[in-house]
């Protein structure tokens, strides 16, 4: 939470903010995220406006997760714009147009949780060009660039390979 009473309500008042606050739980998807708990680096500028508070700026941490291909674990960052309007407590402002604040709080967390997840890639890598896994006995193939298991035929096609083995018979 941010106390904006300083920042007046007079509209073309601003000041900037920078400080560190610990990530929230679940601030990530399965496979990706902010450890709960890890700091959190915010450097942001409120700047009063009519309607409420514009804050814009961004946050920067850590994230941890596993590799989408090979199930290495990773470590990266992050860093996220943000920028919302929260509007005083007495507008007239619909939920879904704007933040509301309460009484001169402004809550950050809805708003780094939308920037942070958005910013997050869908299937983390290692490295761009993971091979992943055997698909055979589960070695990472980054570790065994020259894995293999021989030439193998699809169980399926098994009775057809016996039919090149065998002599033509004349009809």
């Amino acid at each position: 939470m941010i106390d904006t009473h300083e920042l007046t309500r007079r509209a073309g008042s601003q000041r900037e903010v920078s400080f560190t606050a610990p990530a929230p739980a679940d601030l990530g998807i399965d496979v990706i995220g902010v450890p709960e708990g890890d700091p959190i680096q915010f450097d942001l500028r409120l700047e009063s406006v009519v309607e409420g508070v514009l804050v814009t700026g961004t946050a920067r941490g850590r994230l941890v997760g596993e590799c989408a291909r090979c199930l290495v674990d990773i470590e990266d960052e992050f860093l996220a714009d943000v920028q919302e309007l929260y509007v005083y407590p007495e507008s007239e402002a619909e939920p879904d147009e704007a933040s509301r604040m309460e009484g001169d709080l402004i809550d950050l967390e809805p708003v780094l949780r939308d920037q942070v997840v958005l910013a997050l890639p869908f299937q983390p890598l290692c490295t761009d060009d993971c091979p992943g896994l055997c698909p055979d006995c589960g070695v990472r193939l980054a570790d065994e660039p020259g894995h293999n298991h021989g030439e193998r035929t699809d169980p399926r096609w098994a009775a057809l390979g016996g039919l090149l083995d065998k002599p033509e018979q004349d009809n």
